[in-house]
């Protein structure tokens, strides 16, 4: 699946803020931490903002805190405010009942869309706070990641 570069922004940015609820970090903050533009993060976080996820806080001292329910909030309800999160598996079409390929290929490309939604809907934000914190990603294999991904779910 690949995101749009505001879907990703947006991750980052709950993310960020959900780590430290009590703490108002400014856009520029945040944009410095991951390198991308401090301008294009303003507009996704005003987007968060209508959602209700972030609170704004301006002037001197301003910025933004979370507002959302970590334990509650999904990776997918996040996506789902900047992308169109339905399964429409991309693939050629079948035109004819002679195109059994074609038609194999779209049915194993929802199959995978059915079961990147299911995960990403199934992992909090307070579980993904939890996977950043382990870093997997630095010692584990592909198999590992999986598993530790599962236990993190079930805590």
């Amino acid at each position: 699946m690949k995101l749009q570069k505001a879907t990703v922004f947006a991750l980052y940015a709950v993310l960020e803020l959900a780590a430290q609820p009590e703490r108002q970090q400014t856009a520029i903050e945040i944009a410095e931490k991951y390198g991308i533009s401090a301008h294009h993060l303003a507009k996704v976080l005003r987007d968060l903002g209508r959602a209700g996820l972030v609170d704004a806080v301006r002037g001197v001292g301003g910025g933004y805190r979370f507002t959302g329910n970590a334990k509650r909030l999904t990776l997918m309800d996040v996506i789902r405010l900047f992308e169109d999160a339905s399964n429409d598996a991309e693939g050629p079409s079948p035109l004819t009942a002679d195109q059994e390929a074609a038609a194999g290929l779209r049915f194993v490309l929802a199959e995978l869309d059915a079961q990147i939604g299911a995960t990403l809907r199934s992992i909090s934000l307070a579980t993904m706070l939890k996977l950043i914190a382990r870093r997997p990603w630095e010692s584990a294999a592909p198999e590992q990641a999986r598993r530790t991904m599962a236990a993190a779910r079930r805590r």
